[in-house]
């Protein structure tokens, strides 16, 4: 395996002084283009002679590795700094070491070292375990819910994905009693009462108590996923909508919240009884029913 690599040493160092780019060295030896280029570094710090580096090169293979065992003493650190900074992270263990002992080790290996003593919850888990996001086939199956800042109030908004019905309801707080006023309203008003899932993201205003609140009306409760805006695409649409042709990107007052609220409900009308939709075959979501 050595004389390979010496062979592959002395190639790319004759191909380098040839004018052939790293990238082609290491193509065509079958090797890192990094690995090429600390080789030929290591070649020009040893006066540009292949055989000095190459003697280096097998003396270092030759001496034996340091063991990579924490020793019991270190360990012992570790647990006592955890104990003594009322179970702190890993990071703060790292500082603690180097300011106390003058000892470095990295965070993975003190995480590694505590799994041994305590058991290490992770904060939260990137792959949890979610609902299968949903394609309706009819009414209040699927709803997706969400909110907007206009400066000093904040818009609840939520739409039926079959059906494209909305509710919009303004909040003077974006907290989860500000969200259950939301839940209610909208259920009450708009969603008959019970819907089979409702999707949120993981806002505040959509926990507690609005999260206590919701196997009233409604079977699941889905989170959508961080980053992952298609799974909010519905909702998002009609936001945008609601700024283009409603409240625009005006920051509100708090006293303005009445006034805001008019103007609201005149779009909801509009929206559900005359706005033609694409996704509907250009026709509203609603039709009014005349008495």
């Amino acid at each position: 395996m050595d004389m390979e690599q010496i062979t592959k040493i002395a190639l790319a160092w004759d191909m380098f002084n040839s004018g052939i780019p790293k990238t082609q060295i290491a193509k065509s030896l079958n090797v890192h283009r990094e690995t090429i280029g600390i080789w030929i570094f290591e070649i020009q710090a040893n006066g540009y002679n292949v055989n000095k580096f190459i003697d280096k090169y097998l003396l270092a293979k030759k001496a034996p590795r340091p063991s990579r065992r924490t020793c019991r003493h270190i360990k012992q650190l570790i647990w006592s700094i955890r104990e003594r900074e009322k179970d702190c992270c890993g990071q703060k263990i790292q500082y603690f070491l180097s300011l106390e002992h003058n000892i470095k080790i990295s965070v993975p290996k003190i995480y590694e070292i505590l799994a041994e003593k305590y058991i290490i919850k992770p904060k939260w888990k990137k792959n949890s375990n979610r609902l299968i996001l949903p394609v309706p086939v009819k009414p209040r199956e699927f709803i997706q819910m969400d909110s907007v800042d206009f400066g000093q109030i904040y818009a609840f908004t939520a739409v039926d994905v079959f059906t494209r019905e909305v509710d919009v309801l303004l909040r003077p707080g974006l907290t989860a009693l500000d969200g259950l006023a939301f839940l209610n309203a909208s259920m009450n008003r708009r969603f008959n009462n019970h819907v089979d899932l409702i999707q949120t993201d993981g806002g505040p205003e959509f926990k507690g108590e609005f999260k206590q609140n919701l196997h009233l009306f409604s079977s699941h409760h889905r989170i959508s996923r961080p980053y992952r805006k298609n799974e909010q695409s519905f909702i998002e649409s009609f936001n945008r909508t609601l700024r283009k042709e409603c409240l625009g990107w005006t920051k509100y007052n708090i006293k303005e919240i009445d006034k805001a609220s008019n103007e609201v409900e005149l779009f909801l009308d509009r929206y559900h009884y005359h706005r033609p939709h694409i996704g509907l075959g250009m026709r509203p979501p609603l039709v009014r029913v005349v008495s």
